[in-house]
């Protein structure tokens, strides 16, 4: 990521985050955004998995959703994603699940929010499905991984977390992960930081991105990464090829509605890959958190526009 797309993604988020354009997003923007969502409804979400099954890519569903005001709102999650998970298991798709916290109420009422966490992991494991709970930015990194652990100690090991290579923490986190047993899905990082927390410098940022990779891979840890920079795929291929390390050891993940071509070349060459597939009404901090990955996203909207 070079310092003008960093300089980008900061001042997206930033504007994204005025209430303003947040209510004009959402009243015209919300065609545009489909470009990044399976759907509004879960049968939507599942054909598409079908879809991507197909084509040997794997992948992991996500009910959108973050931010609630009300602990009602968490049990609705709560219920649609014990319901996902039986779709799933119905269906017979290969795809894992991804709930963020937030949305089960950490913020609002950690223990009932953790409740609600378990009772969707618990529901998971009755059909041998893994889940994945999502890292939100940096309040909650603590809270997370205490979720994770506290799941693992309960029984509920088909549940593991997300480590951003950005935060200062990761390093340390990235050791005490793997000393723990619980399965990493490493990526760079999408909210907004300050420099107090996370790295501000990209060089920074790829340099941790790369050792958190290598840590896993060096010690035999089955290794997600996601990303969509060829730099970071091809450096994974090489460095497990240059070690002997099976492409059975890690996978690549990317978001739904981008590159999948790639993704589509990726399965195409015996390597797993795995397609991060969101659904739901709730999608603008999502949608917004995409654009401000990379210019070249907000470009592929403006020219979708003016079809």
């Amino acid at each position: 990521m070079s310092v003008g797309t960093e300089i980008y993604r900061k001042t997206l988020l930033t504007v994204a985050g005025n209430k303003a354009v947040e209510n004009l997003s959402i009243r015209y923007g919300k065609k545009l955004a489909g470009k990044f969502i399976a759907g509004n409804t879960l049968e939507e979400a599942l054909e598409e998995i079908h879809i991507l099954n197909n084509k040997g890519i794997m992948a992991t569903l996500d009910h959108l959703g973050e931010g609630i005001t009300r602990l009602s709102e968490a049990a609705l999650y709560r219920d649609e994603y014990v319901r996902l998970v039986e779709g799933i298991a119905r269906e017979g798709v290969d795809s894992n699940v991804s709930l963020k916290p937030t949305q089960m109420g950490l913020a609002l009422d950690p223990e009932e929010g953790y409740q609600n966490i378990r009772t969707v992991a618990t529901q998971a494991k009755l059909h041998d499905l893994f889940v994945r709970i999502d890292m939100e930015d940096s309040p909650f990194t603590q809270a997370t991984l205490d979720i994770v652990r506290r799941l693992h100690s309960e029984g509920l090991h088909n549940t593991g977390t997300v480590l951003q290579a950005y935060l200062h923490r990761t390093e340390e986190d990235t050791r005490d992960m793997i000393r723990e047993g619980i399965r990493l899905r490493l990526v760079k990082g999408a909210y907004k930081e300050p420099g107090s927390v996370a790295y501000q410098n990209t060089s920074e940022v790829i340099h941790q991105f790369k050792t958190m990779i290598r840590n896993h891979l060096d010690q035999g840890v089955y290794t997600a990464v996601a990303s969509h920079d060829d730099h970071i795929i091809n450096w994974t291929k090489q460095y497990a090829k240059d070690r002997g390390i099976s492409p059975d050891a890690f996978e690549f993940q990317m978001l739904y509605g981008l590159r999948m071509s790639e993704q589509e070349r990726l399965a195409k060459e015996g390597y797993r890959i795995r397609c991060y597939v969101p659904y739901g009404t709730m999608w603008y901090p999502y949608y917004t958190r995409r654009l401000a990955e990379k210019p070249a996203n907000l470009w592929m909207v403006v020219k979708n526009m003016f079809r």
